[in-house]
């Protein structure tokens, strides 16, 4: 028998007041949930991607954040939707490229 979402322990998510306006971001970061889905669903990057796009985070965070998205699909589908900006996307998209290109040089 599955266990209730609320139930479920979620080892490098957390929930700060007055971090990222509360929403739920991965431990010791700013990183919020709604981020690395916006990434995963809106970009189309793979964990493996988002990663390389934010090297100060760990493939077990960002699966532990898409974990957390499943058993919070209703309340981080809102927040995705409330911040999402497609011109903002591009233009962090190509930000990031750009750096990603000069460490690599």
């Amino acid at each position: 028998m599955a266990l209730p979402a609320e139930q479920i322990e979620h080892t490098y998510i957390t929930r700060k007041k007055g971090v990222c306006g509360g929403s739920a971001v991965i431990e010791g970061t700013r990183i919020s949930i709604h981020c690395i889905i916006g990434y995963w669903q809106k970009v189309g990057y793979t964990p493996e991607e988002i990663v390389r796009q934010l090297p100060h985070l760990t493939l077990a965070q960002v699966y532990d954040a898409i974990s957390y998205y499943y058993d919070h699909k209703k309340e981080i589908d809102e927040e995705v939707r409330l911040n999402s900006d497609e011109e903002y996307w591009k233009h962090r998209i190509k930000d990031l490229k750009t750096e990603l290109v000069k460490r690599e040089t």
